[in-house]
């Protein structure tokens, strides 16, 4: 099963967006809020090569980027395709 990182604040649609399609698709993710945490938002900062905003998202070690960037590889497929079989497994037992 591939690694799935997200960044988030509390309090943000946009990492509520995210994390909804994750699950939609039902990808298994690991949640690192950062709110009030300026040692993990460094941490998340330099993995993202100095992006601040929330969500960071991370697919193994391919840094995805926002929502936005997370729903257009959506539309485009590619994310089923980063995500490998475990997006399309999950999709077929809900149809």
């Amino acid at each position: 099963m591939i690694q799935v990182d997200i960044y988030t604040a509390r309090y943000c649609p946009y990492c509520t967006a995210a994390k909804g399609l994750l699950a939609k698709k039902g990808v298994k993710f690991t949640e690192i809020d950062v709110s009030g945490d300026a040692k993990g938002r460094s941490r998340m900062m330099a993995r993202a090569n100095g992006r601040m905003t929330v969500p960071q998202i991370f697919i193994g070690s391919v840094h995805v980027g926002g929502c936005e960037d997370l729903y257009e590889l959506d539309r485009t497929g590619k994310l089923d395709e980063m995500l490998g079989d475990e997006a399309g497994r999950e999709q077929d037992k809900s149809a």
